[in-house]
């Protein structure tokens, strides 16, 4: 299960906000799936009662073994909760120059 919603944060900053509603099972995956589309610029994991589980700032250039720790951490947390929200803030700046 999988649904998606976008909004704006401030209409002054080129950033918006997607939130994605995903079973304990899949959480893992579709974090993996967000940062590797790109221009995310922090992460949100939710559980059903909307409590911050862990927020997980991310910059340009950070893949790999830096994300390990933070793989662990969200499959534990995929362990434990049956389903979870997934806010993604994300820099419009940033898409406009990956498209240019």
């Amino acid at each position: 299960m999988t649904t998606e919603t976008t909004e704006t944060l401030e209409p002054t900053e080129a950033n918006t906000q997607e939130t994605y509603e995903v079973d304990g099972d899949n959480l893992l995956n579709k974090v993996k799936e967000i940062v590797r589309e790109g221009n995310v610029r922090r992460l949100i994991i939710k559980n059903e009662e909307g409590k911050k589980l862990i927020e997980i700032p991310l910059t340009v250039g950070v893949v790999g073994a830096v994300l390990l720790p933070v793989w662990a951490a969200i499959g534990v947390i995929a362990a434990i909760v049956t389903s979870a929200s997934i806010e993604v803030e994300r820099n419009d700046d940033d898409t406009q120059r990956n498209e240019e």
